[in-house]
């Protein structure tokens, strides 16, 4: 079942395309990962996704029932939200605010998924601390068990690891795997070729070439060949990283 579909994209601001001819679907329970250079527009399609931003043409069909407001999302973090003086309860429970409308308080159902979701997160025991003392790691699942609150069908995801040591970088990427395979659909931005290659198994191309396919297909692809040459697999941070997540999945990964 399509729950998004991109036909014939078109992107960019003031009139400037950055990017164009983007042709990709995503089904109900996949997980895509969307690389490429920098500036090839890896954020613009999401915000276009979002409706943030208009497409400069072609369109975004969002199909099996999808609503918009159904969507999570975990955008990039600024220093300002870093510092940003509440709870962690307080953060998660924002998440519901889609759900609430306009009334000014949160019922019983949206604090017990606020809690289920700071659980499935791994950070119940974080709840009455000031988000702001947590760790970069702590806050991204913060943020992340707030888009949860979003949704149970799909997750957007810019560059969650992003600036985490690799070690946290390994356990959120595995608590990611692991909200996949309970069926939720995952599209997420990398700069992160390797960990895009173990997780994902569709891979979204943009740049000076697109691709969009299998992980496989990636793989034996120019784009995909090229571009794991410039990140070698088995050096670097990034591979230990994924080498510590898929040892958390032979162990089971999933709770993290």
């Amino acid at each position: 079942m399509a729950l998004l579909t991109a036909r014939n994209l078109s992107l960019g601001y003031d009139g400037q395309t950055i990017v164009e001819g983007l042709n990709f679907t995503v089904n109900a329970g996949d997980y895509l990962c969307i690389v490429g250079e920098n500036g090839s527009g890896k954020t613009t399609l999401m915000k276009t996704i979002l409706r943030l931003q208009e497409p400069l043409g072609g369109e975004i069909v969002i199909g099996g029932g999808l609503k918009r407001s159904e969507i999570g999302y975990l955008p990039q973090q600024t220093i300002v939200q870093k510092d940003f003086p509440a709870s962690v309860r307080e953060i998660v429970l924002s998440g519901c605010l889609s759900r609430s409308g306009l009334r000014p308080f949160y019922n019983k159902e949206e604090k017990r998924l606020a809690e289920e979701n700071m659980r499935r997160t791994d950070i119940l025991p974080l709840a009455d601390r000031c988000y702001r003392d947590l760790s970069g790691g702590q806050q991204q699942r913060v943020l992340l068990a707030r888009a949860l609150c979003a949704t149970r069908r799909i997750l957007l995801l810019d560059e969650p690891a992003a600036s985490l040591d690799p070690i946290v970088t390994a356990e959120m990427y595995s608590l990611i795997s692991g909200l996949n395979k309970e069926g939720i659909t995952i599209i997420m931005i990398s700069h992160d070729i390797t960990a895009a290659v173990t997780y994902a198994d569709h891979i979204l191309h943009i740049g000076k070439e697109i691709f969009f396919g299998t992980k496989e297909e990636y793989l034996e692809s120019s784009a995909g060949r090229f571009f794991l040459q410039e990140k070698p697999v088995g050096s670097g941070e990034t591979d230990a990283a994924v080498q510590s997540g898929e040892a958390s999945q032979e162990g089971g990964g999933e709770n993290v």
